[in-house]
């Protein structure tokens, strides 16, 4: 049933009545009577709605009709009244993936040159002059467009150089591709909407959601622009910023491969394209001996670069630049003006800060597991991302190339991979399976031991079948609970958090907060082992975190959740992003978006029904 609404009137009367801490939202701490009388303009029908979740619909209907200026609009009361876990999913499909959609051409440059992380006073676009069309290209666009300018980037690029951009920061071009009447950026999808650059281990996670989603074409675009990072950046991006041109991101390219070959009908000649640059990649960004490759045989990250990483908020290290402060005489303002500058230098804290760009390559920033001693650790981690490299190769040149692939002018075979594969299966026993705990600890090669900090990458060799099946039962039965809250796992354990530095920074990365990409690794870990019905748990536990808050705060899709307080309230570091918005959440965040959706794939109905039970029995028509 539809009700034709006076837009304006009936919007500004339910905020007025129900939006009392003036939010410009209708959730559960509002103290309105959560009663609202809705009276058709043509036959004076009333309809009464009920409830915090039911009002919030209402109000996210109207804002729609007043973005698009109606005087009289019309809403669907069956909207209103959706059940929340296909409201959600729905509007994921439907309308968040598109909202999270970028381009770097000539429409959605406009977009970026006003990104607020633009500092300077001309927007910058950097563009690698491996990239002739490229370049060419965005010259032309330069002329059109005010305030922005593009500079070229060397085929080679030192961290030497990459210093040099500090000063004038930018956006890094991504892939362009041949449309019937111009060239269009390829898209890629951001994590959040205050985003407008294309981030590394997310947009695996996202890929997967648009798989779901049936959005084949968003997911190989995702690989195009991984593709074409490693070409003219000489590996997948951080994130296509030029401060973050000497770090990488956690490895999950060829996963992304997998899942979009086993989608079918894919076009070998672009899988071998992909597959090419995926074995280049793994050469020439993680097999380096001395850089991320180290002498046990096994990987860790490791960014280049010197001093403070240059995203970072200012007043972000004062913890650690204190001691310094104090060490040279200076206020810290001026201690950290001069260490910025390098007329201070202190092979200390260049070492500290090593491990911090280290960290941030991890995509775990930040995590008391890392600080300061980030770039020591065969992380269980990467090692785990880069098995599943090995295994994925394997059965790619088995399953599609005739069990034979030629990259570089190298022969590949299955049997090349399954040895490497085996080989760090082999290291990861020998040097980060802890017997006793009956789960995975990185391993400090430096000081030739465990580093026991419990984080939720213990179960990272589920999802990459690296463990066997007793590893597989300790990791379920003894360390799953240490981590379980009634959302899902937390990033560490309570006890790992205790044991770190109190006085330090909340770590939001650590205890008690709870991040999307643990818990679609772990569902899928407990899949490959056959723990079905302990999967189903894990899975019912996150989706019923996301339902109830999307429930009770206007539809509210964050970055991350407070697994304590089941909330996406979290008091850490850095805030939450996806909770800051006006009467309708446009985009959620990215894998957020897409656990919500890989969830309900893997979840049984029966308790897919008890999801949408979650508005309380009063909240009816």
């Amino acid at each position: 049933m539809k009700f034709l609404l006076k837009v304006d009137q009936v919007f500004e009367a339910l905020l007025l009545q129900e939006d009392t801490d003036h939010d410009k939202k209708i959730t559960k701490d509002d103290l309105g009577p959560k009663r609202f009388v809705l009276v058709d303009e043509s036959t004076k029908e009333q309809q009464i709605i009920v409830g915090t979740y039911h009002l919030s619909n209402l109000l996210q209907e109207l804002a729609v009709l007043k973005e698009n200026e109606e005087i009289l609009g019309e809403v669907d009361l069956d909207c209103i009244q959706e059940n929340p876990v296909e409201r959600i999913s729905r509007k994921i499909r439907e309308d968040y993936w598109d909202e999270l959609t970028r381009t770097i051409d000539r429409k959605g440059l406009k977009l970026i040159i006003e990104d607020v992380k633009t500092s300077n006073e001309v927007a910058t676009l950097y563009v690698s002059e491996k990239d002739k069309q490229g370049v060419a290209y965005f010259k032309e666009l330069e002329k059109e467009l005010d305030n922005f300018e593009v500079v070229v980037l060397p085929s080679t690029i030192s961290e030497e150089y990459v210093a040099t951009l500090d000063d004038k920061p930018g956006i890094l071009a991504l892939a362009l591709q041949q449309k019937i009447y111009s060239l269009q950026g390829v898209p890629f999808v951001v994590p959040g909407g205050r985003f407008n650059e294309m981030y590394g281990w997310d947009s695996y996670f996202i890929g997967i959601g648009l798989l779901i989603d049936g959005k084949l074409e968003k997911a190989i675009a995702i690989a195009e622009n991984f593709k074409y990072q490693i070409i003219h950046y000489g590996k997948i991006l951080n994130a296509n910023r030029s401060y973050y041109l000497t770090r990488t991101q956690p490895p999950l390219y060829s996963s992304l491969l997998v899942a979009i070959a086993n989608e079918g009908n894919i076009d070998k000649k672009w899988l071998r394209s992909h597959l090419e640059t995926v074995i280049l990649e793994y050469d020439t960004v993680w097999m380096v001996q001395g850089n991320r490759l180290t002498p046990t045989g096994l990987n860790r990250y490791k960014a280049d670069g010197v001093g403070m990483p240059f995203e970072v908020e200012p007043g972000h290290f004062d913890d650690v630049l204190e001691p310094y402060a104090i060490k040279y005489n200076l206020p810290i303002r001026e201690f950290e003006k001069q260490y910025l500058a390098r007329i201070i230098t202190d092979p200390e804290l260049d070492l500290y800060f090593v491990h911090d760009r280290s960290m941030r390559e991890s995509g775990h920033d930040t995590t008391n597991r890392l600080i300061n001693t980030c770039a020591n650790l065969n992380s269980v981690d990467v090692n785990s991302f880069l098995y599943k490299y090995e295994k994925d190769i394997e059965s790619l040149i088995r399953d599609y190339f005739e069990g034979s692939f030629t990259a570089g002018n190298v022969i590949h075979t299955p049997e090349e991979w399954a040895k490497k594969a085996e080989f760090r299966k082999e290291r990861m026993t020998e040097l980060c399976w802890n017997e006793t705990a009956g789960m995975y600890f990185d391993y400090d090669f430096v000081n030739q031991k465990q580093f026991p900090f419990e984080a939720a990458s213990t179960f990272f060799p589920l999802w990459a079948g690296l463990c066997d099946d007793y590893q597989a039962q300790k990791l379920v039965e003894n360390a799953l609970p240490l981590f379980m809250k009634t959302g899902g796992i937390t990033g560490s354990t309570q006890n790992s958090w205790l044991e770190s530095d109190q006085n330090a920074p909340q770590r939001q990365w650590d205890y008690p907060f709870g991040w999307a990409p643990h818990q679609m690794l772990l569902w899928e870990g407990l899949l490959k082992y056959n723990y079905k019905e302990k999967a189903q748990e894990m899975v019912y536990r996150w989706l019923w975190l996301i339902t109830k808050n999307a429930v009770e705060y206007n539809g509210t899709i964050p970055e991350k959740f407070d697994l304590e307080t089941s909330s996406h309230k979290v008091f850490a570091e850095y805030g939450n992003v996806g909770t800051e918005f006006d009467y309708i959440a446009k985009e959620g965040f990215g894998w957020v978006n897409a656990s919500y959706q890989y969830g309900l794939q893997i979840l049984d109905g029966k308790l897919i029904d008890e999801l949408n039970q979650l508005i309380s029995p009063d909240e009816l028509f």
